[in-house]
């Protein structure tokens, strides 16, 4: 469950990120720790996200925080990096993942299947593309359930 200061941490946390140019990926705000821990992940929109972002965007976020006054108690602020996920769901990592392995598992059955293993190809507007064994399958983006980093093509 969301703890209620979040979306009022992201009104403050989103535009910092912008000027920064960087995106913000998750905001986990753990009041069960002693002090609570305010954890945001961060993403670079112009590649590898590294540690001079994370220490741009807490020192930014911090002192915006502290001013607002939005969270009353003592807290611990992380902000670093989630890595990559296995999970491909942006326009960037259907870009930056192209010609991997990927699982692609769909809603319902699509030409008597429900999972595709192949080589990434592309995704538009319309379908994803994978490469099977050399012939390309095109699935329907509607029927696409998950796209999924795998070890087999």
């Amino acid at each position: 469950m969301t703890h209620p200061l979040v979306p009022q941490i992201l009104e403050i946390a989103r535009p910092i990120a912008r000027d920064l140019n960087l995106d913000i990926v998750d905001v986990v705000f753990q009041t069960n720790q002693n002090p609570p821990v305010l954890r945001v992940d961060i993403s670079s929109r112009d590649g590898d996200t590294g540690l001079e972002h994370c220490e741009q965007m807490s020192r930014a976020l911090d002192a915006e925080l502290e001013e607002s006054e939005t969270i009353p108690s003592a807290y611990v602020l992380e902000v670093s990096s989630p890595g990559v996920s296995e999970v491909l769901t942006s326009d960037r990592d259907f870009a930056a993942f192209k010609g991997f392995s990927v699982l692609v598992t769909t809603h319902e059955a699509f030409k008597g299947q429900q999972s595709w293993n192949g080589r990434l190809a592309q995704r538009d507007d319309a379908a994803v593309y994978i490469n099977v064994r050399g012939r390309t399958v095109r699935i329907p983006r509607d029927l696409v359930a998950e796209v999924v980093l795998s070890e087999e093509s």
